[in-house]
């Protein structure tokens, strides 16, 4: 009765592993499939291409892996069941759909590069490695996006990778399969998301040609403020420099004034105290008196006049008088300490002004 259940569901099984068969050549119709140099015939005397891996089994059991190179298997009891690759196999994930954590949808796809590190493990330990990595990696990339928001999807691309080659290393470890790398090829948006995106890039730099701008009108500002400062600062110090100049020229002008009113003094002084200096002064002075008389009307048209304007002789006289009274401490000393004894008497200033008016008449 088992026998014939056996034979019952024979059948029925084989048919079930057809279709599976069909659904998996169906699926890696649509991405290229690693080459493999199929299932040799066992002759006796085999020859192992490098970097391959040959699983033999002998009645129906796991015999041993064949090395590259010369190999000898009994045939009709030996059996090449799997051919191995090892060389790194390149496997295209096709399209999917993703929801990001803000709810935005994508369409994502992206290449799987893998390796065969344990030819027994990936011939016994799954169906179809290649698919079963794949699918893996489908699943494993949407929860991985589902974490994370659509701006981050865009700046965080090296981190998704990495975290997809480690989520698919761990489920793989039991397939004797070993996952290199992980590359994300294109994500596409959706329209009206895509035309939203556009305006916030837009908008940033906007934003940032403005702030460079109001940045660039301060820093004129400052370097206005600046030169014109130091403008202040050095057109200070100059005219600081010039009135100390100034100031430094006119003191040494009064220096030179007052020396050479000084000299003058002491000439004027040494020929005073000569024989009939005093005379020679009083002439001077009644010049003097008679020409400031003469210039009053020419500066000003008021006058304080003495009463006897039109008597000369007691304006001469008057002049004389005065600078006699000035004068008279000096030459009282002069007397004093001249010898008593004289030549001839000096004059005065009267008797030589009358003499001077006598001889011009």
């Amino acid at each position: 009765m088992l026998a014939r259940a056996g034979l019952r569901a024979g059948p029925g099984l084989r048919l079930l592993q057809r279709s599976q068969q069909l659904k998996r050549s169906a699926w890696l119709a649509q991405a290229p499939h690693r080459l493999n140099s199929g299932l040799p015939m066992n002759i006796g005397v085999l020859f192992v291409p490098q970097q391959e891996a040959w699983v033999v089994e002998r009645m129906g059991k796991f015999h041993r892996i064949l090395e590259p190179g010369l190999n000898f298997l009994i045939p009709l009891l030996d059996r090449i069941r799997y051919v191995q690759s090892l060389k790194e196999i390149v496997i295209n994930v096709p399209e999917q759909s993703a929801v990001t954590l803000d709810n935005v949808t994508l369409q994502i796809d992206g290449v799987l590069y893998l390796r065969v590190m344990d030819p027994y493990k990936a011939s016994y330990g799954v169906e179809d490695p290649e698919y079963a990595v794949t699918q893996l990696a489908q699943t494993t990339m949407r929860s991985e996006l589902g974490k994370l928001s659509l701006d981050r999807v865009f700046r965080e691309r090296e981190s998704l990778n990495a975290s997809i080659v480690d989520a698919i290393n761990q489920a793989s470890d039991c397939w004797g399969i070993r996952c290199l790398r992980y590359e994300i090829k294109d994500i596409h948006v959706p329209p009206r998301v895509k035309e939203s995106m556009q305006m916030q890039v837009e908008a940033e730099r906007r934003k940032r040609a403005t702030v460079l701008e109001s940045e660039g009108t301060r820093e004129s500002a400052i370097n206005v403020a600046e030169g014109q400062k130091q403008a202040q600062i050095l057109a200070s110090e100059a005219e600081k420099a010039e009135q100390i100049n100034k100031a430094a020229g006119e003191a040494n002008a009064m220096l030179v004034k007052a020396r050479a009113k000084a000299e003058a003094i002491q000439l004027l002084a040494a020929a005073l105290a000569q024989q009939h200096g005093s005379a020679a002064a009083s002439l001077s002075v009644a010049e003097q008196y008679v020409n400031a008389f003469s210039k009053l009307a020419k500066d000003s048209n008021t006058l304080l006049l003495p009463a006897n304007t039109g008597d000369v002789t007691n304006m001469v006289a008057q002049a004389l008088g005065i600078y006699s009274t000035l004068t008279k401490p000096q030459a009282v000393k002069t007397q004093d300490e001249m010898p008593t004894t004289r030549e001839d008497p000096q004059p005065t200033p009267t008797e030589m002004f009358k003499a001077e008016e006598s001889s011009s008449s």
